[in-house]
């Protein structure tokens, strides 16, 4: 069966970006296939592609043997030399198969092997050409929306944005322009599968080195972003010549460079600001326009404590806490911002607190004993004095009366309990005078 493809096959290549070999080898599987279902799939069939004419024609192979035991896979070697005088034993020989004999079902079959197979290339050039693009910035045009999925024409094929990579501010209409970052390529059952984002930080990063030729020759690197998609971003720059200043570059006389990079951000601000070595500085310039007295540094857990004054402090904290909450992104450390005053009274109490402990462990007794001890001899004490104060009542009242008369039952009580309290200093001295 001869078949006059040549034209169909160059203008697939062109149409379709595959390659010759592939729609070939995709043609000669087709018509092998239909020869197989028609003639029996023992058969040795096997399809062959002139080049020079461009056309195809299906084979039938025997081998060549001496005495024939199947006539359907062999031929005598006589018969066969009528064919080729050439022909020897375990030779193979092929007959041309014609079209009319595959009949119009195994030409249908063999159509549409020919369309799946073209299909399926058409895929992979599409998914070789895109994998190669992930992580970087393409433009295309909104065909629909599917719910809350934005479907992209790319050109050559449909690419996805879902919800949470969209910026919850943009609106946009079908027909509209769209300029996204490529963040994954997939080869799914149903072909490559393109995912779009505009709420990567690297989206900001790419804009940039498109905006600021600094950037794009690595004059000026890019350290880290720090992205809250649609409100605010900060980006901390550096450059390896230090006759250029980082963040004017990236800034641009009269700030048009950044302009142009909020404008694709559509209004999104953009905040850039000096990258440090030293954690506390970067910190110092991460949190800017704030303006900072001291930091306190605990590089064990990556935390630092920022004192601003009091009225820095809304500006250092920023809207609903973006600002601090962006820089502590940004230097990749924990940020816990306080006023100048109430820092040092936490610093005082917290000083305090580490001394008690430290007396503790050296007593070896806890703090509550302490305070019970303490309690106790301040209660010793005031009973105490209220014993003193009341005997000093007493004298008081005795010194004022001068007469007592002689039936008064205190003053007959009171004697005797003076005589048997001097007694016994009497007993003393008789018994030392007897001595």
């Amino acid at each position: 069966m001869i078949f006059q493809l040549n034209q169909i096959i160059n203008q697939l290549g062109k149409e379709k970006g595959i390659k010759k070999e592939i729609i070939v080898s995709a043609i000669k599987e087709a018509l092998e296939y239909a020869a197989r279902k028609k003639y029996g799939q023992e058969k040795e069939i096997e399809a062959h592609f002139d080049e020079n004419t461009g056309e195809f024609e299906i084979l039938e192979y025997k081998e060549v043997v001496e005495a024939v035991t199947d006539p359907e896979l062999e031929i005598g070697l006589v018969e066969a030399q009528e064919y080729d005088p050439d022909a020897q034993v375990q030779d193979s020989i092929g007959f041309r198969i014609t079209t009319k004999e595959l009949g119009r079902i195994a030409a249908q079959t063999a159509k549409q092997i020919i369309l799946q197979k073209v299909k399926e290339a058409e895929r992979e050039v599409i998914y070789d050409e895109f994998i190669d693009k992930k992580g970087e910035i393409v433009n295309g045009i909104i065909h629909r929306f599917e719910k809350d999925l934005m479907i992209v024409d790319l050109g050559k094929t449909e690419a996805i944005m879902p919800p949470r990579e969209q910026v919850k501010r943009e609106r946009y209409r079908q027909g509209d322009r769209i300029r996204a970052f490529i963040k994954d390529v997939v080869l799914s059952q149903r072909g490559p599968e393109i995912i779009l984002s505009r709420t990567d930080p690297r989206l900001v990063l790419k804009i940039f080195e498109m905006e600021v030729p600094e950037i794009y020759e690595g004059i000026v690197s890019v350290v880290s972003i720090a992205r809250e998609p649609g409100s605010r971003t900060k980006v901390a720059v550096k450059s390896r010549d230090k006759d250029i200043d980082p963040v004017g570059a990236c800034v641009g006389l009269r700030g048009t460079r950044v302009q142009k990079v909020v404008e694709e951000l559509k209004g999104e601000k953009i905040d850039i600001v000096q990258w440090e070595e030293d954690p506390a500085r970067f910190a110092c310039n991460a949190l800017s326009p704030a303006e900072i007295i001291r930091v306190l540094v605990n590089e064990t857990e990556k935390s630092m404590e920022v004192i601003v004054p009091e009225d820095q402090l809304m500006v250092a904290i920023g809207r609903k806490g973006q600002n601090v909450k962006l820089a502590s992104k940004l230097i990749n450390w924990n940020i816990e911002v306080r006023q100048e005053g109430k820092a040092e009274e936490a610093l005082k109490q917290a000083e305090a607190l580490f001394e008690n402990k430290e007396q503790e462990a050296m007593q070896g007794e806890p703090a509550e004993d302490a305070e019970v001890l303490e309690s106790e001899q301040t209660a010793s004490e005031a009973t105490t004095q209220e014993v003193k104060e009341q005997e000093a009542s007493v004298s008081e009242e005795a010194a004022g009366s001068e007469e007592v008369p002689e039936d008064d039952p205190t003053v007959s009580e009171a004697q005797p309990q003076q005589n048997d309290a001097d007694e016994p200093s009497h007993k003393k001295e008789e018994t030392g005078q007897g001595e």
